[in-house]
């Protein structure tokens, strides 16, 4: 229990100066076809060299019981270079599926709240959304404050199209490795072609994310992409990265 205890307070402490060492990068959604950024997914980023990277901090928020904490933290410092910025588009935010657990989540007083018309609020395929009963009702709450919805990941999980029925997005991201070399991979190819159809049927934007070079830009955008993000357009990066077109 002593060794039990030890290893805890180590995390603690790990977690507690990731926290005050934490910032967000910002990584540009393009539009292509038209040259224009669309928005910016925030992404979590810390000095902290005991939680090298973002899932190492996840993890340590969930053995600690402190996601609620992690995701209030990142929420509040992604609004706030976003609401002065009025003219940069979309602002994406990855949520953990007991983020809509919380209650600030859908109250006034959530700094997110305050652009929300500009808030698009992801939810991974990967998640199971099983741990959250009344998710449509939470969902459904989050939109009358103005929030818009993105499946993440899509393609991934063994979910299938069930968050993509539960949810119903507006918008929904391809996972990154239907992306990957996609140019040169006719199964790949098929599979993304028939989600940008049934999307495009239900109204949803598709957005190819991980998109390293010019190929694998074309083939999406050929295919039926409406967005894209990766790293051939720029790098994360501190309020607001230069795209490369």
């Amino acid at each position: 229990d002593t060794a039990l205890g030890a290893a805890r307070a180590g995390i603690e402490a790990s977690f507690d100066r990731a926290l005050s060492q934490l910032w967000v990068a910002y990584h540009p959604i393009v539009d292509v076809r038209a040259r224009k950024v669309y928005g910016y997914e925030a992404l979590l980023r810390t000095t902290e060299p005991s939680l090298p990277h973002p899932g190492a901090v996840l993890d340590a928020a969930a053995r600690l019981g402190r996601v609620e904490e992690l995701g209030r933290l990142i929420r509040a410092r992604a609004a706030e270079p976003m609401r002065h910025a009025t003219d940069r588009g979309k602002l994406f935010v990855n949520l953990h599926v007991t983020d809509l657990l919380d209650p600030v989540l859908l109250s006034e007083e959530s700094p997110l709240t305050a652009i929300a018309e500009r808030v698009v609020l992801e939810i991974t395929e990967r998640s199971s959304l099983d741990e959250v009963k009344d998710v449509r009702a939470r969902v459904a709450a989050l939109r009358e404050l103005g929030f818009s919805i993105a499946v993440d990941d899509l393609g991934a999980g063994y979910a299938g199209l069930t968050s993509f029925t539960l949810l119903e997005p507006e918008i929904v991201k391809l996972d990154m490795s239907l992306v990957r070399d996609v140019h040169q991979n006719s199964t790949k190819q098929k599979v993304v072609r028939s989600m940008t159809a049934l999307a495009k049927d239900m109204g949803v934007i598709v957005v190819g994310e991980g998109v390293e070079n010019p190929a694998e830009r074309d083939t999406l955008t050929d295919l039926g992409c409406d967005l894209l993000q990766g790293f051939l357009f720029a790098r994360p990066g501190r309020p607001f990265p230069e795209v490369t077109w």
